[in-house]
């Protein structure tokens, strides 16, 4: 006789069977057959509660970008959604696979409009706006089916968030246990063999090729850095990018140093980029610039159109690249590209204080150990002055630069990786976005050491409000708490930094301790020299 199971048990055994071993949230009256199924399962499905349904996809959001894993989270549907829409944007634009699982009102009044509790006008077509697929479970038969549905798209191709809602009424419902299909990558495409030769006349041509690679190809970097070897190419990157090809390799170009050697480029290939330093951040292009990318995504080459093009997977189009290259000889330039990194050093060093702080971590943070940024002057500036050696281990926000992000997102990634250092840089302004997480990682010992520099301000604001509108300060400076009392009345490990000096000792300390630090580091307001003329640097002249 088969036995029988509710709709949130099938779903807690859906998340299982897809490999999800954690999920964070916020339990609420819509989702309770869903909750108690998960405290079913507790033997499997480690739940992280939080503070804020935001901390909930924040995390899941770190999760799934310092590992490529799906990263879930559960919250309530209407405000609940809503709250935890901003880290699905994130996921959406830093191309995450980051998993919601929420109700929704009773299935017969959807769509009603009766004014029911958390309901939204229409709840899916909300979260299709800020997905890349969105379904909703209709009858306990379906939830099989459905999740694998969902992981499936959301893992296929260029990757992106999901999301799942069932009524209120449907968590409950009884039914068979039944097998359970499972969401897989679709097959790589298949790569057309002209524009791989296409592609190799082009590079073949060229006398100053230059790689760059984005965060579709963080499984690709023994690949890339083998092709920047065999055309003695540099490779550089900007933020998702980062530590893709270690920054100490003899073929990596910092990206300030990138730029000068960008006057001289005759092809670009693009690996899993969308290229916006290049067009958007950079904006001046090299007379006669040929373009080469590869990337999953077909729209891409529609969106940005190349000179050729190659649908593929990072990995399966370098490896096809480098295969019609082979047998190429050419010169050794890995002095040229030292000799640019040293110059391009020697210049933003003088982006104070940022650098000597940023100096300081890095010597204390391991080698594979992760940073997460944050939209300030540190996490601006760590950009291009922070080296990563590792394919994730510089987690960033991607497109979105959405303030707050970082410490909720770090411990995530600390879940993620428990046996791995995981240092969260924050302003003041963005910490405060997501403090109440301070009481997540205390009850659940997640050990992240924040750092938050304290500049009582909105730096970049201030800083713009000054230059362009002649001091008419709006909104830019803030008051704040006593960082270390706020931290020691969560019962965090809390300490004061007042130089770069002093941050050394205290770092390396907190990274020992293994338990949550905050760590504040006061900036005099509106002092530090701003990092953006090596972010958009001027134009070269023709």
């Amino acid at each position: 006789m088969s036995k029988n199971e509710t709709t949130g048990q099938a779903i807690a055994r859906s998340l299982v069977a897809h490999g999800i071993d954690t999920v964070f949230g916020i339990p609420g009256a819509h989702m309770y057959d869903f909750n108690d199924a998960l405290y079913g399962a507790a033997d499997k499905i480690r739940f992280i509660h939080t503070r804020h349904e935001q901390g909930a996809a924040y995390m899941a959001y770190g999760y799934a970008k310092s590992t490529g894993r799906v990263g879930a989270y559960t919250v309530v549907p209407g405000p609940g959604v809503l709250n935890s829409g901003a880290a699905l944007c994130t996921a959406y634009g830093a191309n995450a696979p980051v998993l919601c699982v929420t109700g929704n009102i009773m299935s017969h009044l959807i769509g009603q409009g009766r004014g029911q509790l958390h309901e939204l006008p229409d709840q899916l077509a909300t979260m299709r706006g800020i997905t890349k697929t969105a379904e909703r479970i209709n009858h306990q038969s379906e939830t099989g089916p459905v999740i694998s549905e969902v992981v499936g798209k959301m893992l296929s191709g260029r990757q992106g968030p999901g999301a799942v809602e069932a009524p209120w009424d449907v968590f409950g419902q009884f039914g068979p246990e039944a097998d359970l299909p499972l969401g897989t990558r679709a097959p790589h495409p298949a790569i057309n063999p002209d524009q791989i030769a296409a592609a190799a006349a082009l590079i073949s041509g060229a006398r100053n090729p230059m790689i760059m690679v984005g965060g579709g190809a963080a499984d690709a970097g023994a690949d890339i850095a083998a092709l920047a070897e065999l055309l003695q190419a540099p490779v550089t990157s900007h933020r998702s990018g980062k530590g893709i090809v270690a920054d100490d390799h003899p073929n990596y170009l910092n990206f300030v140093a990138a730029y000068e050697y960008w006057k001289k480029v005759d092809v670009l290939i693009g690996i899993g980029s969308r290229l916006e330093l290049q067009f958007m951040r950079w904006k001046w292009r090299p007379k006669g610039l040929k373009i080469i990318r590869i990337d999953i995504d077909p729209t891409e080459m529609v969106r940005l159109k190349p000179d050729v093009g190659i649908v593929s997977d990072a990995g399966d189009g370098t490896r096809a690249l480098a295969a019609a290259l082979a047998g190429t000889r050419c010169e050794n330039r890995t002095r040229e590209f030292a000799e640019l990194n040293e110059e391009a050093r020697s210049r933003f060093q003088a982006v104070q204080p940022q650098l000597a702080y940023l100096e300081v971590i890095r010597e204390a943070l391991p080698r594979d150990g992760f940073f997460v940024e944050e939209i300030s002057q540190m996490g601006f500036t760590a950009r291009f002055a922070f080296p990563v050696y590792g394919p994730r281990q510089y987690v960033t926000c991607g497109y979105q630069d959405n303030l707050g992000f970082g410490f909720n997102t770090a411990l995530g990634v600390k879940v993620a990786n428990p046996d791995k250092s995981v240092i969260s840089v924050s302003g003041d302004g963005g910490f405060m976005f997501g403090v109440q997480e301070l009481a997540t990682a205390v009850q659940h010992k997640i050990a992240v050491v924040a750092i938050v520099f304290n500049n009582s301000a909105y730096g970049n604001v201030l800083r713009d409000q000054k230059q362009v509108y002649k001091g008419r300060y709006l909104g830019s400076e803030l008051t704040n708490p006593d960082f270390v009392a706020l931290g020691e009345s969560f019962g965090v490990k809390s300490f004061k930094a007042t130089s770069p000096g002093e941050l050394r000792e205290v770092l390396q300390k907190a990274l020992s301790l293994n338990e949550p630090v905050l760590i504040e580091v006061p900036i005099e307001k509106g002092s530090e020299a701003s990092p953006w003329p090596f972010i958009h640097p001027a134009p070269h002249a023709d």
